[in-house]
């Protein structure tokens, strides 16, 4: 950590990219350290991480397409893969999204994606969404407020969070209803059809 701090902006870069394949801490201390220093860049140092992290999740799921769950059950903790691992299955990808509002690391999400094939534009867009709420939120913050923003962080963020990650899973849930009706109203006609068929034929007998 000190020395990714001691290289700046390329070592927050670098923390980014890492945190999104294998590094165990995240890039949000990172962030926090910088941001503090400099709080007039902190939007500048949000780009930064969040561009990182956007460049080491394709490399995250190679390492998953590569490996299988080898790496996963090795490095990580087994109550993390265990969750990440039923939240991806139940919920497929809105588990993503909800892995960017969780404790649970990311990197399990992005390794886990490789595992089980899932389409690498989805996971781009869906850890985009996530990662720029939690690295623009701490930017702004720190722009706004200054040092001031240490105190806030912790209370601030969650609350975010919570609330976007409450709001893009009502939005995922609605979207996802509203499929399920349209696919059994497409199902009835079929259904109906092939009734109607079957009467004609019997009729004819």
């Amino acid at each position: 950590m000190d020395f990714l701090r001691n290289l700046g902006d390329i070592g927050l870069f670098i923390h980014a990219m890492i945190d999104a394949i294998i590094f165990p801490i995240p890039a949000l201390f990172s962030q926090l350290s910088l941001s503090a220093l400099s709080p007039d860049r902190a939007i500048w140092l949000a780009s930064i991480g969040f561009v990182g992290c956007l460049i080491g999740t394709p490399i995250g799921y190679g390492i998953g397409k590569a490996s299988g769950n080898l790496v996963l059950t090795k490095v990580m903790k087994k109550k993390w893969y265990d969750s990440a691992t039923a939240l991806f299955t139940k919920h497929g990808e809105a588990a993503i999204l909800v892995g960017a509002f969780t404790p649970i690391p990311f990197k399990i999400f992005t390794i886990l994606s490789g595992c089980m094939s899932y389409p690498l534009w989805k996971l781009l867009t869906y850890a985009a969404i996530g990662r720029a709420v939690k690295f623009y939120t701490v930017g702004v913050l720190f722009y706004v407020y200054g040092r001031a923003a240490e105190n806030m962080v912790d209370s601030v963020l969650t609350i975010i969070l919570m609330s976007v990650g409450a709001l893009i899973g009502g939005i995922w849930l609605t979207v996802h209803f509203i499929k399920k009706r349209r696919e059994k109203r497409s199902e009835i006609p079929a259904v109906q059809g092939s009734k109607d068929s079957v009467d004609v034929t019997a009729g004819e007998e």
